[in-house]
């Protein structure tokens, strides 16, 4: 629970995406945990956010990042959008297990997303079970925090947990929920969705969105959707440019996995190459986060 003396400093949540209207997402809460259980909280992120978790008492942080507790002004929902699998275009795919909870206004008067991924079933799961194992969420926190330590636009990683319950993959694993914090979570993907359906409405609503929420500098232009569209196009091409620079390769580069804001999203299916140079020697590391490794001592339980 909230110690009695900071209430007041719960997350604020203002809400702006889901004023877009129905046919942008699906309403859905989080699916409940058995034994949530906090393995990192991101205080410094959680500070530029305005959200003060020592006020917070851990067993309350952890059914708050779990999504057991869905705090006031929260509004969760999934998000629809379209893009390709396995080579193919689908054009609906959407949020299978992240699940947005709403939006908070930061230290520096930015919007910024705060969504859980490994949640739960939404109904765009397909044949998924919308969980997420500890290797694949411990992965994702450790590599974006290393990509914003090195000024490349990413999403944040505010918080994991471990959910006290398996997930079944190739092999039973211990499951978890990754707290996400992202300038917004629009796809590529998402204006795809609306494209293929010929709703020029919906595109026009969606851009509008965009531009007044992340690229005011088109409300200047004299054709703004046009500039939106180069703006989008010139920060990917450096955003990639800036990936091969310290030797990321993005697993599922797809358009369901790039975000709109040109902000990496992080992936299951990444990897790191790194070029070193020592006594004239070129020495090339192939790093993979296994989550074998990260997974070993953790229990179901916790660590």
């Amino acid at each position: 629970m909230l110690k009695e003396t900071s209430k007041k400093n719960a997350i604020c949540f203002d809400n702006s995406y889901v004023l877009l209207g129905s046919r942008f997402y699906a309403s859905v809460k989080p699916t409940p945990v058995e034994r949530p259980c906090i393995v990192k909280l991101n205080y410094g992120l959680a500070q530029d956010l305005g959200i003060n978790l020592e006020v917070i008492e851990p067993e309350a942080l952890a059914e708050i990042f779990s999504g057991n507790q869905i705090l006031p002004g929260a509004e969760p929902l999934a998000m629809v959008y379209a893009g390709h699998q396995f080579g193919q275009f689908v054009p609906q795919l959407g949020d299978g297990r992240a699940i947005l909870l709403g939006e908070v206004i930061d230290n520096s008067s930015f919007r910024r997303d705060i969504q859980l991924k490994g949640a739960g079933l939404t109904p765009y799961s397909r044949q998924g079970d919308g969980r997420a194992a500890l290797g694949p969420v411990l992965r994702e926190y450790i590599i974006s925090e290393a990509m914003h330590a090195l000024g490349i636009p990413t999403t944040r990683s505010l918080g994991a947990v471990t959910t006290g319950e398996p997930v079944y993959r190739e092999k039973v694993l211990p499951g978890a929920i990754l707290t996400r914090v992202a300038l917004g979570h629009v796809r590529a993907g998402t204006f795809q969705y609306f494209a293929v359906q010929r709703d020029e409405k919906a595109l026009t609503q969606l851009a509008d969105y965009v531009i007044d929420r992340n690229y005011p500098v088109a409300k200047k232009a004299p054709n703004p959707y046009l500039k939106l569209l180069e703006e989008v196009m010139d920060r990917h091409a450096r955003l990639v440019a800036q990936w091969m620079q310290v030797g990321f390769i993005h697993g599922v580069m797809n358009t369901d996995n790039m975000s709109i804001l040109v902000k990496q999203l992080i992936t299951d299916h990444v990897l790191l190459w790194i070029p070193l140079i020592r006594q004239r020697c070129l020495v090339r590391l192939t790093i993979w986060v296994d989550m074998l490794t990260a997974t070993s001592r953790i229990s179901y339980n916790g660590i």
